[in-house]
């Protein structure tokens, strides 16, 4: 007789709060009952979240081209874009329910914005012990520059830029920066930046005493002036990878005056795919395991700022995802 209502009241809990964007400029907090757990699913409460700035406000604004509806979806979105949409990947949380092995493991995964989670086992990577909680919300950004770094494949003794210093091109130079001897110079039009790069072993610069020659650049400002300076800065022969997505923005490449003369390469990046050159022997699970092993500097806190509480999300969204915010990665606590 004692464990019916227990059982009931178990059921009357399983609900969960998530971040729906609903229309341009407009978010709210849903609550949605969790389906009861299969046997190859885990149970996850989330500790933290982030906000991916430069994909996410292109959703919050009804900017995703109807082109690209189906390769924007992430891997746990609900919805149809342009709106309504559940939107996000980046989750860490503690196991409660599901295998024995994994039951109090805190975890990653590629999720959105929400309380309590159900995922299949396979979908969630457990976190280093050198790496906390909060600093593990960057595994998706880390993975995202990792994956970059084998697409450019830079080496010793290189000079490198990379042109834009949010949260992915941080994570671009402060890998590149740990190659024996390369001269690794982070471009950006924000003075601002300067303290955290050089807090990631790199230099800093803005475009007009960016070093040229460059045997390597990253472009990852998300503004097409940043590509022309990023095709500025590149020496003879030199590639350019361009990592910025511009959403239904045209961009204009200066694809006159000396780049065909230079020779100059420039090729796309971008994480749905694994780079080529680890392709065959590579999956998504070793490399999400990897760029979460990468996250065990404790330099790499510099780019989060202050949590904010996943309840005040909706009325702070504006203040983050506007122009003109110097924020790099937006925290999110959880309750």
């Amino acid at each position: 007789m004692v464990t019916m209502p227990e059982h009931h009241s178990s059921q009357r809990q399983l609900n969960s709060r998530a971040l729906w964007y609903v229309a341009p400029q407009r978010a709210e907090i849903r609550s949605e009952p969790i389906d009861a757990l299969q046997p190859s699913q885990v149970q996850v409460r989330t500790l933290y979240g982030a906000l991916s700035r430069g994909t996410e406000s292109l959703v919050w604004a009804g900017r995703v081209p109807v082109v690209e509806y189906q390769r924007m979806r992430a891997p746990f979105m609900d919805g149809e874009f342009p709106f309504p949409v559940k939107y996000g990947y980046s989750s860490v949380g503690c196991v409660e329910k599901g295998p024995a092995e994994l039951l109090g493991k805190l975890v990653f995964s590629l999720s959105p914005h929400q309380t309590i989670l159900n995922l299949s086992s396979e979908s969630v990577t457990v976190l280093p012990s050198s790496v906390p909680p909060a600093r593990a919300v960057l595994a998706a950004n880390m993975e995202t520059a990792l994956n970059a770094v084998w697409d450019a494949a830079p080496g010793p003794a290189d000079r490198i830029a990379i042109v834009g210093g949010g949260v992915v091109g941080m994570l671009v130079a402060f890998l590149c920066g740990q190659l024996p001897g390369a001269d690794v110079t982070l471009v950006d039009i924000n003075p601002e930046r300067q303290k955290v790069a050089n807090t990631l072993g790199v230099k800093f610069a803005t475009p007009g005493q960016a070093p040229n020659e460059c045997d390597l650049v990253v472009h990852c400002s998300g503004a097409p002036q940043g590509l022309v300076t990023a095709l500025s800065l590149a020496g003879e022969e030199a590639t350019v990878l361009e990592m910025s997505w511009y959403g239904d923005q045209p961009v204009t490449a200066n694809l006159g005056g000396a780049f065909h003369s230079r020779q100059l390469r420039l090729q796309s990046s971008q994480v749905g795919h694994i780079s080529v050159s680890r392709r065959a022997r590579w999956n998504y699970a070793r490399r999400l395991s990897a760029a979460l092993a990468l996250l065990s500097d404790p330099r790499l806190d510099v780019l989060l700022a202050p949590a904010i509480m996943f309840n005040d999300l909706p009325e702070q969204l504006p203040k983050i995802l506007g122009p003109g915010n110097s924020i790099l990665c937006q925290l999110i606590q959880y309750d």
